[in-house]
């Protein structure tokens, strides 16, 4: 009997993430997979073009949800997904990150007593002033299987109590960057259109409301990025919330290279030619890892330590870049197909059989 996979994803980083699970879970006997697009990134060159170039199954459910606050998005995300639960019976739902569809999809799972698997368990930033750390530690705490990418994501949830159902699986992201590179370095264009030269300009990317809701910081971002783009181009690919922000709040971008979001492939390839990456993004940090460009990260903090103490990320507000290190806590670039066996063989049903 196969086992069902509810997957919930929302956004851009989710898409990802799922495109390379979503290809170990087709090559995995025993599994089948529903997908639940709530809708969360409304654009669509953050979301309907993530599908087609990363071979994403159409969602069998598009909810359509965005904007409005926190618990408005969550809340109509939460009546939305729980009747497609009971009509859909999974014995899994899968989760991804922390954003407001993460949330939802493990409290409408655990309130119906269907296990929740999440991807990115253990992930701490310790600053609970934002939305995605409350995310996380609510949806571990709700988690029947955590799935962590890294040895200190086990320990942050040894700290908090949970040791239970918590494997050490390697990173996911690693998976989607070899799958997309080889894909973008043959396909993508973005270089020619927008005249850059590999190794000639920076890359930046500002959208967490930490940074695009407070007029201080916000211009403060954009001064450092503008000083870093003295003798070199910076690209920011504009994410629809720092545009707004920045039109409402009268922030010039004025000397820096703004361009539309850019599906994956593009981006990839923009990352990967780049001298260096300026994010307020938790992926992006990886990802930059994993073409091997350093970062600087528009936060005070990071849930990726090991970026950071491995010489490849820095605080935007701290010290130098440390010596260069490896992360072998990421794994092989096989990470999915551990979570698709481990969704396999842990299942309640096979157990109890």
């Amino acid at each position: 009997m196969s086992i069902k996979i509810l997957t919930v994803v929302g956004a851009r980083p989710q898409f990802i993430k799922a495109a390379a699970v979503s290809r170990a879970i087709r090559e995995t006997d025993g599994l089948t997979e529903v997908m639940i697009h709530t809708g969360q990134h409304f654009d669509a060159n953050m979301s309907d073009l993530f599908f087609e170039e990363l071979a994403i199954p159409k969602p069998k459910h598009h909810l359509d949800i965005n904007g409005g606050g926190h618990g408005d998005m969550t809340g109509r995300m939460l009546m939305e997904i729980e009747p497609i639960l009971l009509a859909e019976k999974p014995d899994w739902v899968v989760v991804y990150g922390d954003t407001n569809s993460t949330l939802a999809g493990s409290l409408a799972a655990a309130k119906i007593h269907i296990p929740v698997a999440h991807v990115e368990a253990g992930l701490r930033s310790f600053n609970r002033r934002m939305p995605e750390e409350l995310n996380r530690i609510v949806t571990d705490h709700l988690s029947t299987l955590h799935l962590c990418p890294t040895a200190t994501a086990i320990a942050n949830l040894a700290a908090e109590g949970v040791v239970k159902g918590v494997h050490h699986v390697g990173d996911v992201m690693y998976d989607a960057t070899l799958f997309a590179l080889e894909k973008a370095e043959v396909s993508s264009t973005i270089l020619n259109e927008l005249g850059l030269q590999p190794g000639q300009y920076a890359l930046a990317t500002v959208h967490r409301a930490e940074n695009t809701d407070d007029p201080e910081r916000l211009r403060d971002v954009v001064q450092f990025l503008l000083d870093q783009s003295r003798g070199r181009t910076v690209v920011l690919p504009l994410h629809p919330r720092t545009r707004g922000a920045a039109s409402r709040l009268g922030v010039s971008l004025e000397g820096l290279r703004i361009i539309d979001p850019v599906g994956y492939l593009d981006m990839a390839k923009l990352l990967h030619h780049a001298t260096e990456v300026y994010t307020d993004s938790g992926g992006l940090q990886k990802e930059a890892y994993f073409h091997r460009v350093p970062c600087v990260t528009l936060r005070d903090e990071t849930e990726w330590t090991e970026t950071v103490t491995n010489g490849w990320n820095r605080l935007w507000k701290g010290p130098a870049h440390l010596a260069r290190n490896d992360i072998t806590d990421y794994g092989q670039g096989r990470a999915a197909f551990e979570i698709a066996e481990l969704l396999r063989d842990q299942a309640p049903s096979r157990a109890a059989s």
